[in-house]
């Protein structure tokens, strides 16, 4: 039996800024489904919106900063009991504002090898373990 729910794709967005050989993560509530994990900052993508429009509106309403999304570094799929979720995780620069969790969310600056302290979503794991070599190509192309 088809579950529609579960058959649709949600779409979301996360943002890999990296600035001074940190990424800039954020802490979901314990409240959350998923629990009290870190992740990269974003969200869901609305209906008729592209996926870098939708993650500088999400890091505006959640962080407070203006950034630009720029190219897609990975794309994730994964299921969990109730729905199929699309992770797309883009290259972004902030332009303007200090992060700020305007949820409550805490939010770090973290520097690469310091990320495998913390716990981030199974999802997430493919891309954590491609972190180190995104931080040296990006701090070789601002050299």
């Amino acid at each position: 039996m088809m579950d529609p729910a579960r058959d649709t794709v949600v779409e979301v967005v996360a943002a890999l800024v990296f600035e001074d050989g940190r990424w800039l993560v954020a802490r979901r509530p314990a409240d959350d489904p998923l629990g009290p994990v870190w992740e990269f900052p974003g969200g869901k993508v609305q209906s008729g919106e592209g996926l870098a429009a939708a993650l500088e509106r999400e890091l505006a309403e959640e962080l407070g900063i203006a950034a630009r999304a720029g190219a897609e570094v990975e794309t994730i799929e994964h299921a969990t009991s109730h729905r199929r979720v699309r992770l797309h995780f883009l290259r972004c620069e902030r332009l303007a504002g200090r992060p700020v969790g305007l949820d409550g969310q805490a939010v770090a600056w973290v520097p690469t090898a310091r990320i495998p302290d913390l716990d981030f979503p199974p999802a997430d794991a493919r891309l954590l373990a491609r972190l180190p070599e995104l931080a040296a190509a990006w701090n070789d192309a601002e050299s």
